[in-house]
């Protein structure tokens, strides 16, 4: 492994994660209507201070709920017909949020819809102020692409969703490497597309000089094996054998034929969110032939019941790897930010080395997995 010094990379990641520059993004001067509303729809409307305007058209309710930022809002029906309420000022960041209409959970009809908690909810991006690391920019865009292939291990067809950057059209001769990115649980492969703007953040860091071109896989990170009589998704979260089985004989062998990818270990990483930390740790670890490079954001280790001692984590990982990474945001809930901790307090104390960043104020959430990648991404295979 190469040694990296944590206090540099940190300090490095604080440069990283506020992109202050001469022009201040993510000021507003007057109610906006949110980035993330569908086309033509003026509600939601976020103020400056942050606080958010919903606005909504249910004429025969008797009463409609908001619930965002972890908070339930009654919202007051006017004397034109809706229904309206004013928010705290919310957190920075993108919130999964529903609607309760009469007792009743639905979507917000004027918002995008986003895959989280199991189902397809709606979303609110609201502006930081400062950061544009990753917001579109005038720079060469990369390609995100929805490729399906067949399974043999599954009987099913599995959906990924695939970053090929600038330089994959550019430069048709040349091959890259390959980051395999996962979601977290109760997402889908869909997740770092958008909630994430992964595509913005690594056009971003190519277009800076910041980041090697490299291909990104988003897989969906559930698999039941054919004929298998295994509970999957939801109910039996943390065994990913099957899961396992299937990126390691299918899903890498698939994109390392389809795509002009640098196939071996050395330009292979394997890194995800929450659970997908887990399934990553415990892939990359299982597979020290397919992957050089690990990382877990809110999610790390061999999930519950990871043994931190020697005989898992021995010393020797150090010539075995080119980077292990972990992160963890400060707000995230108690248990999982002490148990990312520990890991990285474990992982000192047997000598394995590694990268520990926390967010500053954000928990379990996507304003987190975009810091993480952000700081993750260039240190990818660099010589």
């Amino acid at each position: 492994m190469k040694s990296h010094s944590v206090l540099g990379l940190l300090i490095a990641a604080v440069a990283l994660v506020s992109c202050a520059s001469n022009k201040q993004v993510g000021v507003l001067t007057k109610p906006t209507s949110a980035t993330t509303n569908v086309e033509g729809a003026e509600y939601p409307k976020i103020n400056p201070d942050l606080s958010t305007v919903f606005r909504n058209d249910f004429p025969d309710a008797e009463s409609v709920q908001v619930n965002v930022g972890g908070k339930a809002y009654e919202m007051t029906k006017g004397e034109d017909g809706i229904w309206e309420v004013t928010t705290d000022p919310l957190v920075p960041g993108f919130h999964y949020y529903t609607l309760t209409v009469d007792g009743e959970r639905v979507s917000d009809p004027n918002s995008k819809k986003f895959f989280g908690s199991f189902f397809w909810s709606s979303g609110i991006e609201i502006p930081e102020a400062g950061v544009d690391y990753y917001l579109e920019k005038k720079v060469p865009h990369g390609e995100i692409r929805i490729e399906k292939y067949a399974s043999e291990l599954t009987g099913a067809e599995r959906n990924c969703y695939v970053y090929l950057p600038p330089q994959y059209q550019t430069e048709p001769e040349r091959r890259f490497p390959v980051l395999y990115l996962m979601h977290g649980a109760g997402e889908d492969e869909t997740g770092w597309a958008t909630q994430g703007m992964m595509g913005n953040i690594m056009d971003n860091l190519i277009a800076e000089g910041e980041c090697v071109p490299m291909i990104i896989v988003c897989e969906h990170g559930v698999a039941v094996l054919k004929d298998s009589e295994e509970p999957a998704g939801r109910f039996n979260l943390f065994n990913f054998d099957a899961f396992e089985k299937v990126m390691v004989e299918e899903t890498v062998p698939t994109f390392d034929a389809r795509f002009r990818t640098i196939a071996d270990r050395d330009h292979r990483a394997i890194c995800g969110l929450s659970l997908g930390g887990f399934q990553s740790y415990t892939i990359g670890l299982d597979h020290p032939e397919l992957f050089g490079w690990i990382g877990g954001f809110s999610g790390s280790g061999r999930g519950p019941g990871d043994r931190r001692d020697s005989e898992m984590y021995p010393a020797s990982l150090n010539d075995d790897y080119h980077l292990f990474y972990i992160s963890i945001g400060t707000d995230e809930p108690a248990g999982m930010y002490q148990g990312i901790y520990d890991l990285h307090v474990a992982l000192d104390s047997l000598g394995v080395n590694h990268v520990y960043y926390e967010s500053p104020g954000t928990g379990h959430e996507w304003l987190t997995w975009r810091r993480s990648l952000h700081q993750f991404a260039p240190m990818l295979f660099q010589e």
